[in-house]
């Protein structure tokens, strides 16, 4: 356990090392996904499965507005809840998710419906919500720090699926452009609320608990895919089972 108070920079340090040590940048269902390694339905199973996690954002972030102190807080988180759910139907991240699923020939209401999620998916997407809402604010907006690495698997991810992939398109793929300027806007926001408000070791503590929760969420995410689609190819009865 960590006994001594760290320096805002040096807590920083430590955040960026979870990232470098825990994103799930690292895991091999993301190397086999960005490499083109995938058939078509392992990524269909990614896709599907990941849209509960997308899905999820948007309320995980109304729990945590609720609880926020100032107006100036609530109007700053305000904005993730727009990027994801939109301002108008049919706009938003959300929703842009959804036009990636129907690119890859998922039925829109299957995939809404969530009833072919891998249980490993919900349990993960849930507990999540469950952390954000639970813990405290510090905490909770400490967890949303994978926004720090996000930029770089989105770079990765959109440029090896269209280089691997003839059924993957830019279109298809729109979801991503937004993020890589609202993903850093947000996480310099949240890194700095965290580096002034952990004052204390055991805040701090919490804070780099908190990241490699994170990190853990967004891990067995892509355990359960890689079991159930890749290796043993072991799918739970009931999930999706490409065609």
């Amino acid at each position: 356990m960590r006994d001594a108070l760290l320096s805002p920079e040096s807590l920083e340090a430590e955040l960026r090392a979870i990232g470098a040590e825990r994103y799930h940048n690292l895991h091999p269902f993301h190397r086999a996904l960005h490499d083109g390694r995938l058939n078509r339905g392992q990524v269909q199973a990614w896709a599907l499965n990941r849209y509960y996690y997308q899905a999820s954002i948007p309320a995980k972030d109304a729990t945590l507005l609720a609880r926020l102190p100032t107006a100036a807080l609530r109007r700053e988180w305000r904005r993730r809840l727009e990027d994801h759910d939109g301002d108008a139907p049919g706009t938003g991240g959300v929703a842009r998710w959804l036009h990636l699923t129907d690119g890859l020939g998922l039925d829109r209401a299957y995939v809404e419906s969530l009833e072919g999620l891998l249980p490993g998916t919900r349990f993960a997407v849930e507990a999540y919500v469950h952390f954000v809402r639970d813990r405290t604010v510090l905490a909770a907006i400490a967890s949303s720090l994978t926004e720090l690495f996000s930029p770089t698997i989105i770079s990765e991810r959109v440029s090896g699926m269209l280089r691997n992939y003839d059924f993957i398109t830019q279109d298809t793929l729109a979801y991503f452009t937004p993020r890589l300027t609202q993903a850093p806007r947000d996480s310099d926001f949240a890194l700095a609320y965290v580096k002034e408000h952990a004052r204390t070791v055991e805040q701090q503590r919490a804070v780099l608990g908190a990241l490699k929760f994170k990190c853990g969420v967004l891990w067995s995410m892509l355990d359960a895919l890689d079991y159930a689609y890749v290796t043993p190819g072991n799918i739970p009865p009931g999930a999706f089972r490409p065609s």
